[in-house]
């Protein structure tokens, strides 16, 4: 979590980048737009390269740096601003004997960001006692720094319910200050008509921190007369100290009481950062089109800061929380989420906003009842509908259960993904269960299909893997499909041929030797090795991993193709083979062929067919796979040398076959390299067709590789890149979205 921009007084401090912006800068760039308008967002860039980062602390602007502030007509907002940030907490410093600076445990980390921003500029709180705090001010009129103790009257803790955190303190001149930080719809909602100078323009900077992906809190503060805070707190210590069922709303009550007309001071602009790689990860499978559920047991303000922080949530995505009603009458609980559950619906389908997003939030409570069987395929419904889910506060079972109601609510392919043992009902229940090895145990591990030590792994092992997986395995089943009915039809018309005689074409051995030798090499290799693209393409093109959810690849379409190839095939291989030996002579004295040399003849031809096929099949190719289909061809001569070399009690009609009467004949080559052809004349030339007017997307960047444009012309290779996405309202992509778009809606107001 880092301190990047702030507004004081209705102006906005910061010059840093977001990571939102610099992205938009460079998809505008990319684009050849807008170049000029965003040039400082690439400068500025360019300028914090250069400066030692300071966790928790990435802000940049000289007019509050160093004490500049304290010549600016506003001094004193911005002063009550950072006392704000220095005060309005209940972290606790820690000294670091090394450097001398103070580090804070604080409840949240946006707490501790502001805290190193105040001491970063100027106000450093460094002593907490049970009754006070301690602020030492650096930058003064004097010039001396001075240590101010502000005595804690009165906290008013941050909940999910109230999205506001409140204290109230003594200074040192006796004055008693309101000071309080929260959601800015909750702060606005409270201001007095005198405190809601600077509203507008503050609205505004926070719809721009918004949209550059950043996570905003309001300040306000008021000042109290003693005799109306003595009168508050007698009230607020009678809630207090009551014992009753109704205490927590005498609380509230007593707190809502006080936190009224307040005077906005500004604002405060933090960017969530999560382990490394996450939010790209995420990005990357929402690109993928991969639809991304959160079910966490943390609770609900938690699970919210994580889905901003990772881009499941965003400024301006409607959020559609369903709670329940707190009443003891469960029928009246179940028709208030039925009528949630249903006004949620009706908003979708009456939103006309194309780019508007939605996001569900549920807690477990809520959840139980939504999953019972006459509201679960309405609370489906609308889960589908969002953009994103967040389940928290949900037990393992209720993990297992949602998992479950998505698998045979959809029938999508489910994959679950977790570190802990809380996690394991919900990896056996999904179709593909992903355990993370980490600090939690190795429960969820043992419990997966797949093991990986980082969340952000996923990438690679769906957009790459996943993508690999699905093409070798659809093209190395449709190959056995193609391969066997090429080969087997052959007997079946040769039984034809001879009034079902029972006679076979082949020699015994050769059926034997051709699935476990000489065609099951290059098949293996195919299922292994074979990459229609790289794994650095899959990843900057994730689109293209819809081929496997989309099933272009092993459809009735492509099976049906693949067994007519391996028909044709068969028929090409086995009239070539009678029309030429039937008749004519085969040896230069005259004689015609006999029934071995017709099937061994014929044999070579499916074994050249069926390798030549595989190998224009394949995209990738190694050392390994000229081994295994060239070797599978050049292991028929040498089994035929061998074979013929043995007695012929053994060998039979195949004694010297190949060295006495095919090598030497010209019509046994010709009549291999005519069947060859013939068979894989049919597969070139549909490939040659599909790639010239109906390419896939591998089609297309397998061209622009192998002509080098990616490295000739890396704009086009930019565009086509930001072009094959899949289109998604979450992930970081879709906050760039955003952001360009409200950068564009300026520079179409300006013209």
């Amino acid at each position: 979590m880092d301190f990047l921009k702030c507004s004081i007084a209705g102006i906005p401090y910061g010059v840093s980048p977001s990571e939102v912006e610099l992205a938009a800068a460079q998809q505008m760039a990319n684009d050849q737009e807008d170049q000029g308008e965003l040039k400082t967002l690439v400068a500025s860039k360019k300028e914090k390269a250069h400066k030692s980062p300071i966790k928790g602390f990435n802000f940049e602007d000289n007019r509050l740096m160093n004490g500049n502030w304290l010549k600016d007509p506003t001094a004193a907002r911005i002063m009550l601003f950072f006392q704000i940030l220095a005060v309005c907490h209940t972290a606790i410093p820690e000294l670091n004997e090394e450097t001398g600076n103070y580090t804070y445990e604080a409840e949240s980390p946006d707490e501790g960001s502001f805290l190193v921003a105040a001491r970063e500029l100027g106000f450093e709180f460094f002593q907490r006692t049970q009754s006070s705090v301690f602020v030492r001010e650096k930058y003064t009129a004097s010039g001396k720094p001075i240590e101010r103790e502000y005595k804690i009257l009165n906290v008013l803790e941050f909940t999910s319910k109230r999205k506001r955190m409140t204290v109230i303190v003594r200074d040192e001149e006796g004055q008693i200050l309101l000071l309080c930080k929260g959601a800015d719809s909750i702060i606005f909602d409270r201001l007095s008509k005198d405190g809601k100078l600077y509203l507008e323009d503050t609205t505004r900077h926070l719809n721009d921190y918004g949209e550059a992906g950043l996570r905003t809190l309001a300040l306000a503060y008021r000042m109290l007369e003693e005799s109306e805070y003595t009168a508050w707190n007698n009230e607020f210590q009678k809630a207090k100290t009551s014992i009753g069922a109704d205490r927590d709303a005498m609380l509230e009550n007593a707190a809502d009481m006080m936190e009224r007309d307040l005077f906005l001071v500004g604002a405060t602009a933090v960017e969530d950062k999560l382990q490394k790689g996450v939010p790209q990860c995420i990005d990357k499978l929402a690109q993928a089109g991969l639809k991304l559920w959160v079910l966490t047991g943390d609770k609900m303000e938690t699970a919210i800061n994580i889905g901003f922080a990772c881009s499941l949530l965003r400024q301006g995505m409607k959020q559609i929380c369903i709670t329940e009603s707190g009443s003891e009458d469960k029928q009246e609980v179940k028709e208030d989420i039925l009528k949630q559950i249903t006004n949620g619906l009706e908003m979708i389908k009456q939103e006309n906003d194309p780019h508007a997003a939605f996001a569900l939030i549920i807690d477990g409570k809520t959840l139980a009842y939504a999953l019972e069987d006459d509201m679960k395929l309405k609370f489906l419904g609308l889960a589908v509908e969002c953009a994103s889910v967040i389940c928290c506060r949900v037990s393992p079972k209720q993990k297992a259960l949602v998992t479950r109601l998505v698998k045979q609510g959809t029938g999508k392919t489910t994959l679950a993904i977790g570190d802990g043992a809380n996690d394991v009902g919900m990896i056996q229940e999904a179709d593909i269960g992903v355990g993370i090895s980490g600090v939690e145990g190795m429960q969820a591990v043992m419990a997966s299909d797949f093991s990986v030590s980082q969340f952000r792994f996923l990438e690679r092992l769906l957009v790459v893997h996943g993508h690999w997986c699905y093409k070798r395995i659809a093209q190395m089943i449709c190959y056995f499909f193609y391969k066997n009915i090429a080969f087997g039809l052959t007997l079946f018309y040769f039984e034809a041929f001879t009034g079902f005689s029972g006679q076979s074409v082949y020699d015994d051995w050769y059926m034997l030797l051709f699935n476990v030798v000489l065609t099951s090499l290059p098949v293996m290799s195919l299922g292994v090795f074979e990459q229609d693209v790289s794994s650095e393409v899959c990843l900057e093109f994730p689109a293209v991993y819809q081929q496997g959810p989309r099933n272009l690849f092993f459809d009735w379409y492509r099976i049906l193709g693949w067994m007519g190839n391996g028909l044709l095939c068969s028929l090409i291989i086995f009239f070539i083979n009678i029309i030429i030996l039937y008749d004519q002579a085969f040896r230069a004295e005259g004689q015609t062929a006999d029934l071995a040399v017709l099937g061994t003849t014929m044999f070579t031809c499916i074994v050249w067919s069926l390798n030549c096929q595989i190998a224009l099949t394949m995209s990738h190719f190694t050392w390994i796979q000229h081994v295994t289909i060239w070797g599978s061809i050049a292991a028929w001569y040498i089994f035929l040398l061998i074979y013929g070399a043995l007695s012929p009690r053994i060998s039979g009609d195949a004694y010297q076959i190949l060295v006495e009467a095919l090598a030497p004949a010209p019509i046994y080559w010709q009549t291999t390299l005519l069947a060859t052809i013939a068979c894989t004349l049919p597969y070139m030339a549909h490939v040659a067709y599909q790639r010239c007017f109906e390419p896939e997307d591998h089609h297309i960047i397998q061209e622009i590789k192998y002509y080098r444009k990616d490295v000739e012309d890396q704009h086009m290779w930019t565009r086509e890149r930001s072009k094959a996405r899949q289109k998604t309202k979450i992930g970081f992509t879709a906050r760039v979205d955003a952001k360009i778009r409200q950068v564009r809606a300026k520079l179409n107001k300006k013209q």
